[in-house]
């Protein structure tokens, strides 16, 4: 469709969509006459059993898969389903796409959804496309016009504005053996500090810091990460805490295809969140839209009474527990732009509509090779209006391995939204004191 490195507002009759033929972040709220669909306001009741403690129940326990497509049927859906997710089920015997009946959960806040339909028509790519203009919070492109404004719908989107959570994340051997390692991270927009103030760092858009809980060789190391809008103009300012050497030091290598945090080679920095930080190195193309079988209301694979034993398999997580539904996605391809150096020569994004997060990613390398796989397994928070990911999971087609970050089955307190952070809290001087050895 489209390929920019700087975009301009819509127009108002173009925005008056929203709300309309629109939902308000910019998705088609009509259905496909089909499996997919119109969109009714997303899932905002808690199901019965829901103790309002962030163990968030299945809202459609009665939900039987419909049908799952696998070696023998592959060709036949293939046209729903990403290259990379092909090649996964051609790679192993026993994975398998589960598909069950389409629900379009999501929903975000009230005052979000009026703010993205405002940012339709004020919020603007600087001219570098490298960041925004008029931006405070929410979809700023609800209507994208290139594939730049559709990524930074997904780097921007409301996650909460301040919450805490226990996470897990596994880097499993071939043969299933794993170790966890533990993370309890914050996170907090700019715009909901305690102390928050327009004029003190406005190149800012979030707040965020990781401190690692075990294993104990690894206990009370700490990331913060002060995520700028403009990268460019402002890189992205991180600092590593080390409990053993008690000591604070700038990290700059926290970004693009730097390692990530205890991830034994597993994924890069932007492989975090399925892609994070500045988009500088690529060229970034608005494909166009089109249905795909995406993992979506995954509330099996983040219930307390599943193990991590349970879901971590040779391979690949337990496909039996998995969920995938047919969603509308924006296709985004990414090229790597010449001159850059990154491990990831292209990368293609699908970004379910409803929510603008990103559900899948295919990771090429130099040599034009499909390498790696992303998927995040999508949930909504229903008692927040919040979506999110139950985990994300990232598998290597070359080396058989693959990665998990962000499991809660086995951790204590795994959401707690609505925490009231201060600026101070996210100070390279308080890193020393978040870390417990």
């Amino acid at each position: 469709m489209a390929s920019a490195n700087a975009g301009a507002a819509v127009s108002a009759d173009e925005a008056a969509k929203l709300g309309d033929t629109l939902t308000p972040i910019g998705a088609e709220k009509a259905g496909n006459g089909d499996e997919i669909p119109a969109w009714t306001g997303g899932l905002t009741d808690a199901p019965a059993g829901y103790q309002g403690d962030g163990r968030y129940v299945d809202p459609f326990p009665g939900d039987q898969e419909l049908f799952r497509i696998d070696q023998s049927n592959v060709d036949q859906y293939s046209d729903k389903l990403t290259p990379g997710q092909v090649a996964m089920i051609r790679k192993y015997d026993d994975y398998f796409i589960p598909v069950y009946q389409t629900r379009r959960t999501a929903t975000y806040p009230d005052f979000i959804q009026e703010k993205s339909k405002e940012n339709a028509t004020t919020v603007e790519l600087v001219e570098s496309g490298n960041g925004l203009q008029n931006y405070q919070t929410a979809i700023p492109f609800p209507i994208p016009q290139n594939g730049l404004e559709a990524i930074f719908n997904h780097i921007t989107r409301y996650r909460g504005g301040s919450f805490t959570r226990n996470v897990a994340q596994v880097t499993p051997q071939p043969n299933g053996d794993f170790s966890p390692v533990k993370f309890t991270e914050s996170f907090t927009e700019r715009v909901a500090l305690e102390d928050y103030d327009p004029a003190e760092d406005p190149n800012v858009m979030f707040y965020f810091k990781q401190t690692i809980t075990a294993p104990s060789r690894l206990a009370g190391n700490v990331l913060l990460v002060h995520e700028t809008i403009n990268q460019v103009k402002e890189p992205r300012r991180a600092w590593l805490y080390n409990s053993g050497q008690r000591r604070v030091r700038r990290a700059p290598n926290v970004a693009y295809d730097g390692p990530g945090t205890a991830a034994d080679g597993q994924r890069t920095s932007d492989n975090l969140d399925l892609y994070n930080g500045a988009p500088d190195k690529y060229n970034w193309e608005l494909v166009g839209k089109k249905e795909l079988y995406i993992p979506y209301n995954s509330y099996r694979l983040a219930s307390a009474d599943l193990s991590y034993e349970d879901i971590i398999k040779p391979g690949h997580v337990d496909q039996e527990l998995a969920r995938y539904e047919l969603h509308r996605v924006w296709h985004v391809r990414a090229t790597l732009k010449d001159g850059e150096r990154h491990i990831y020569e292209v990368r293609d994004f699908y970004i379910d509509e409803d929510t603008w997060q990103i559900a899948v990613v295919d990771h090429y390398d130099g040599k034009g090779n499909l390498w790696r796989v992303a998927e995040a397994h999508a949930m909504q928070i229903y008692d927040a209006d919040i979506p999110a990911y139950a985990f994300e999971s990232l598998y290597d087609l070359l080396s058989g391995r693959y990665l998990v970050m962000g499991l809660t089955n086995e951790e204590e307190n795994p959401y707690e939204y609505g925490t009231e952070r201060s600026s101070r809290e996210y100070t390279p001087a308080a890193l020393r004191r978040a870390g417990v050895r």
